[in-house]
């Protein structure tokens, strides 16, 4: 049997500090699904504000330890904002070196774009400058048809969808990164693509795909069923065209769906407050998540600025956030608890009062209809190793590199 290919994971991961510049708020698109609720054409950082933040955090090294870091990018749309984007880049390096910083050698500019504009010439030179050290992830959801019903243009009516601007650039991104992968959101609406778009995506040549559900509460009656009908129907498709032995699809995966290690899987699910985030204005924030314009209805929290530093005390509860301190008893005693995922700014934002330590669970059932389906994958899966005596050398391939086939 052929190997199983190694999927590119993400860079140092769990070992790299994160931290992000939000270099715009503007974006050429009004995604539907996009929690960027303040996105807007005026507050993009000035030069002297990410310069300020680049000197407190490389003055700062002791209290970065991580080996490794990523410098990550966004927006709005962060290829908005090249120019500002190549200086700081320009900056760190020359910055990491002079300082002799433990980072020089050991980090990653990374990028989410829309892909709009990731042929032109700007952003070509600076990735030719940068090529090394970069990791670029193209948004596309799928086929035209899932694409355009949420990826829409900004201010135009009728409403136009941006497939054809995105596609045509997979190719090119595909040649200058040919591991990575593409992120796909999944909405009520259009649940019912799912399968045609990772096959779409696959037939486009992205071999990996990290997929999702909105944590917002939007889901209706019959969404879970429709999203588990889907995925079987996509398992089916995977397994039988063997897609496993070389692509990917997040929604795929043998640790989930089982009763919770009380020790074991007791951490955070994400990294707010081990990230993080600086705006326009300055501002520190413990993940973007908790900037003004990624907020319905609450107010950002703030644990400092590039004047001042890091303000402890408000990062601290960040710090202490852990399963058992956000969930509820019926979260922890779930017997399919394990890979379901919250995010802790949607956390804050749904909750009832301004806390952290409310864990929304508007995606439960959405999690307990993808378990299902993730059960029949692998039992469809193995059954089909099993009969191709083929079993035991995955088990093997796994043990020894640590990956899934999909």
């Amino acid at each position: 049997m052929e190997e199983y290919k190694e999927i590119a994971r993400s860079w140092e991961e769990n070992v790299a500090r994160n931290i992000t510049f939000i270099v715009t708020k503007d974006c050429q698109l009004a995604c539907k699904y996009c929690y960027l609720v303040g996105k807007n054409e005026t507050e993009r950082m000035p030069w002297p504000i990410a310069k300020k933040a680049i000197d407190y955090i490389l003055k700062h090294e002791s209290e970065y330890s991580e080996k490794s870091v990523i410098w990550d990018f966004i927006g709005g749309e962060p290829f908005l904002e090249i120019d500002l984007i190549d200086r700081i880049c320009d900056y760190l390096k020359t910055e990491m070196f002079r300082l002799n910083h433990h980072w020089f050698n050991s980090y990653r500019f990374s990028f989410s774009t829309n892909g709009i504009n990731y042929d032109s010439e700007k952003v070509q030179k600076f990735i030719a400058k940068n090529k090394n050290h970069l990791s670029i992830g193209i948004t596309i959801d799928g086929t035209k048809a899932k694409h355009d019903l949420n990826r829409i243009w900004k201010g135009i009516t009728p409403e136009k969808g941006s497939y054809e601007e995105v596609v045509k650039n997979i190719p090119l991104w595909l040649e200058q990164f040919p591991f990575s992968g593409t992120k796909v959101t999944i909405s009520s609406e259009d649940i019912k693509y799912i399968t045609e778009s990772v096959k779409h995506l696959y037939e486009l040549g992205i071999h990996e795909v990290n997929i999702n559900v909105v944590y917002e509460d939007v889901w209706k009656t019959g969404d879970d069923e429709l999203f588990e009908n889907q995925l079987i129907e996509l398992a089916d498709w995977i397994i039988d065209n063997e897609y496993y032995k070389e692509y990917s699809c997040s929604f795929f995966s043998e640790k989930i769906g089982k009763p919770l290690d009380s020790v074991l899987d007791n951490g955070n699910w994400c990294g707010a407050g081990k990230m993080l985030a600086i705006d326009a204005h300055g501002n520190f924030y413990p993940c973007t998540r908790f900037a003004s314009y990624s907020l319905r209805s609450k107010k950002p929290i703030i644990i400092g600025n590039v004047y001042d530093g890091i303000d402890k005390n408000k990062l601290r509860p960040f710090l202490t956030l852990d399963r058992t301190t956000q969930s509820p008893r019926k979260c922890i005693d779930c017997e399919v608890a394990s890979g379901c995922a919250w995010c802790q700014g949607e956390n804050y934002d749904a909750a009832d009062t301004d806390t952290i330590y409310q864990r929304s669970t508007a995606i439960c059932k959405m999690h307990k209809a993808r378990v299902r389906a993730n059960n029949y994958y692998w039992n469809k899966l193995f059954n089909k190793l099993e009969q191709e005596g083929l079993r035991e050398q995955y088990e093997k391939n796994k043990k020894s590199n640590h990956i899934e086939p999909c």
